[in-house]
Order: C-alpha cells, then structure tokens, then sequence
C-alpha cells in the first residue's frame, strides 16, 4: 500500500468539485465569500471524500469486475484501511461542521448516515439508491443556504432541482453500464429489473426535466444566464438522448452518455458561479 492509493480512492477531482459547489452555493445565497465559505469547502470536501472511500469499502467485490483498477481491488489500499479512513474523514467533517450552526451540522450528520447507509445497503435498491446519490450531490446547495442562514434556503431549490434532476438522469445510466458486475455482485437495481432501454428512456425524462428546471434562475439573473445555461442545457439533453434505443450496457457505454452528463453538470457550475458574480 502506498500513498497514492489513500490519494486516488477519495476521487480527489469529484471531491474537490464539490467543495468548490459548496462555495459556490455559499456565494449565491449569501452574496459574499468569507471564511465561512472555505470552511464550507472543507466540510463537503471531507464528507465527500469519505463518502467515496466508504462506498469503495462495500464495492470492493463489484469494482473487482467493473473496474478493477480501484485502489482496493488492485491492492493499493486494504478494505480495512479504507474503513479506517473513511472514518477518519467522516470524523473530520463533522467536527468542522460543528463549528458552522445547527442546520448545517444537522445537514452534515444526515449526509453522513445517507452515505454510509447508501454504500452498505441502500445502493443495491433500484431507484431509492439512485434518488439517495442524487439527493446528496443536490444537498451541497442546501447547505450553501442554511449556511446562510434558514431564509436563503428556499431560494436555492431550483438549484438544487437541477442538480439533482441531472445526477439522477446520470446515475440511472450509470448502473445500466454496470449491469453485469452489479449482478455478479448481488445488486439489485432498476436496469436489472425494467432493462436498459426502459431507464434509458426514464433518464432521458429526467434529464429533460433538469433542462426545465434550468430556466427559473434567469428570473434573477436574466437574459445573460439564459443564453449560457441554454448551451449546457443542449449538452445534457444530448447526452441522455444518446442512451435512447440502447438495450444492453455495451451500448450505453459506447455512446458516452454518462461521461457528457458529467461535462454537462460541470459546466452548469460554471454558468452558476459565473452568474453569482457577475449578474
């Protein structure tokens, strides 16, 4: 085992990605970035991390079939010192979180149960464990807000919509890519039981709706955002009609949907720091 391994199993750009939403959603909901916005950073970095690590502890068997250049599986790092880690992290986080107000500790102590309840079990059941994912990654805007103070949250729910509208169309074509090392490993998700093509389709859905969402900010930020956001939009929306038609995981793979969704949901970030700070 080597540092490297400790490095790569916390899927550092993932986690920095979404300390740095943190401070964008902090930005947004308070107009100002502070201290308490890097120490937002933090908190979700850390969580984030662990949350990763944790759920490469449980998929240890399943990454060994669909991607066994993880760090556990090729032996970079042990499942036991992952647990060790992941636990460390969580720890981490929570203390910092501690030291923001109630609404955050208490968003920061729910999201830790979640991951780790989403990694053990709630991962393997079809649908709820994709909203769980996609309610995590979501709630980082939540917390931007109740950072904020509990007023601001509401104003972050179109963002938090979107995203978790977006992630959602993801995660549902994500596990019809992984469809046979999930069932190798006992998974039960929705591709497995409705097909491919029907969560094709489903994600396609969702990810239209995520377009829909898209447009109640350019009530408060306007013409400028509508035009930028319009560019994503068109990006995502391309991403999840790629995956229409597909009825084996070969062929979600192969059009890169899951891969343009993640470009898509970046740079819908982007379009959002952008218009906090300049609109």
């Amino acid at each position: 085992m080597g540092h490297a391994g400790f490095f790569t199993i916390i899927r550092p750009a993932n986690s920095f990605v979404a300390g740095f939403a943190a401070i964008v959603a902090y930005r947004i909901a308070n107009g100002t970035l502070v201290y308490d916005g890097i120490l937002l950073m933090a908190i979700v970095t850390l969580i984030t991390a662990a949350g990763n690590v944790i759920n490469d502890y449980y998929d240890a068997a399943i990454d060994a079939i669909n991607r066994p250049g993880r760090p556990i599986p090729s032996g970079a790092v042990s499942r036991n010192a992952a647990l060790v880690y992941a636990g460390l992290l969580f720890f981490l986080g929570i203390l910092l979180a501690g030291f923001t107000s109630l609404l955050c500790l208490a968003i920061a102590l729910f999201n830790t149960i979640l991951l780790v309840a989403y990694a053990a079990r709630l991962k393997s059941t079809p649908f709820f464990g994709n909203v769980t994912v996609s309610y995590l990654a979501a709630s980082i805007f939540l917390f931007g807000g109740a950072l904020a103070g509990v007023n601001r949250v509401p104003d972050m729910l179109p963002l938090v919509a979107i995203t978790f509208l977006a992630m959602l169309a993801r995660e549902l074509l994500k596990d019809a890519e992984d469809i046979d090392g999930d069932r190798a490993g006992g998974a039960d998700t929705l591709p497995i039981r409705i097909g491919v093509r029907k969560t094709a389709l489903l994600a396609f859905v969702f990810a239209v709706a995520a377009v829909a969402a898209s447009v109640i900010p350019s009530l408060w930020w306007g013409a400028y955002y509508l035009g930028a956001i319009a560019l994503v939009d068109i990006v995502i929306a391309l991403a999840a009609f790629r995956a229409l038609g597909c009825t084996d995981p070969g062929c979600v793979k192969s059009t890169g949907s899951t891969s343009l969704l993640k470009i898509g949901m970046f740079a819908s970030l982007v379009v959002f720091t952008l218009s906090a700070v300049l609109l």
